[in-house]
């Protein structure tokens, strides 16, 4: 019984691993993407703050790219923590998503010093003896407490707007509800031992720390079989596990919206690895039914593009 929560977190963290790797794998070989080509494209170096492009340059096909990395985070970064285009398309669903999405960055941040903390104490003892080690229990504590609540509070304002709103109501599945409904009594459980049992989370923390250093020893009440960190730790280990099976895996989704689709802007020359691309796209089986294609599966993508339309 001891040590079934170690096990249940071990079991889930490899699940999550692979599942994310075979994810990003799978869109990654998915074939070319027909892309926005809207401007401006975060990565331009030198013309993204009018809104230019490369192609602009004459003979641009002759001049090196400069792509800025930079530019990318200037927009990444305040979408990821912020959701800047929700807030700005839909501000009220953005008044739940976001404290939900932020309280889950605000665990995982937690969670991530809870890790880097139990190393430190396996290591170098002496470096979170003093006022350090004070200052990280203080960090974990705001942290977890704040984000466990924001988690909470915005997955109850999605549930609700989800059974409210006619618009949302239609397009929510069961599947969709469950989620919500898991994450509210994962992040409530945890919350509640927080409240009842572990209020400087040192139980979560001691917890964590024998998982990143391998040492599985029970901890104080561990053995009860209704202890609450014991049945905290459980359900977010089987929450980790689960979120890469599902939609929710979109985090990952959206590095390919952006970076394949939004941002792609890589020229196709000849010879180059758009062109293999392309090429291959065309020599594949067409079976679009809409009157103006007429895909039958026999047809190609080449077929299509290069037809007369006017008989």
């Amino acid at each position: 019984m001891q040590l079934v929560p170690y096990i249940v977190a071990y079991v889930a963290i490899a699940i999550f691993i692979v599942a994310v790797i075979a994810r990003f794998v799978m869109w990654s070989k998915m074939p070319l993407h027909v892309r926005w080509e809207l401007y401006p494209v975060a990565h331009e170096a030198k013309k993204a703050h009018y809104g230019g492009s490369y192609l602009e340059e004459s003979e641009w096909w002759n001049k090196p790219r400069e792509v800025s990395l930079l530019g990318e985070l200037k927009v990444m970064i305040p979408e990821i923590l912020f959701l800047v285009a929700l807030k700005e398309h839909n501000p009220k669903l953005w008044i739940r998503s976001f404290p939900f999405h932020f309280g889950l960055y605000l665990v995982i941040g937690c969670t991530v010093v809870m890790m880097g903390t139990g190393l430190l104490a396996a290591i170098a003892p002496e470096l979170i003896a003093g006022g350090f080690g004070d200052l990280l229990r203080y960090v974990i504590l705001g942290l977890g407490a704040v984000g466990m609540a924001l988690a909470i509070f915005g997955a109850l304002g999605l549930l609700q707007r989800r059974l409210t709103d006619p618009a949302l109501r239609d397009a929510t599945s069961g599947a969709d509800l469950f989620n919500l409904v898991f994450f509210i009594i994962a992040f409530g459980c945890a919350f509640a031992s927080f409240l009842i049992v572990d209020r400087d989370f040192a139980i979560t923390a001691a917890f964590v720390a024998n998982l990143v250093t391998f040492n599985p020893v029970a901890l104080p009440g561990m053995d009860a079989a209704f202890y609450l960190p014991t049945i905290s730790a459980a359900l977010l280990s089987l929450l980790v596990l689960y979120i890469p099976l599902t939609h929710m895996s979109h985090f990952v989704g959206k590095y390919f919206a952006y970076h394949a689709i939004r941002w792609n802007d890589a020229p196709n020359l000849k010879g180059g690895d758009q062109e293999e691309a392309i090429n291959g796209m065309l020599v594949r089986p067409l079976t679009w039914s809409a009157s103006h294609i007429k895909g039958d599966g026999t047809k190609r993508w080449a077929d299509a593009a290069t037809e007369d339309f006017s008989k």
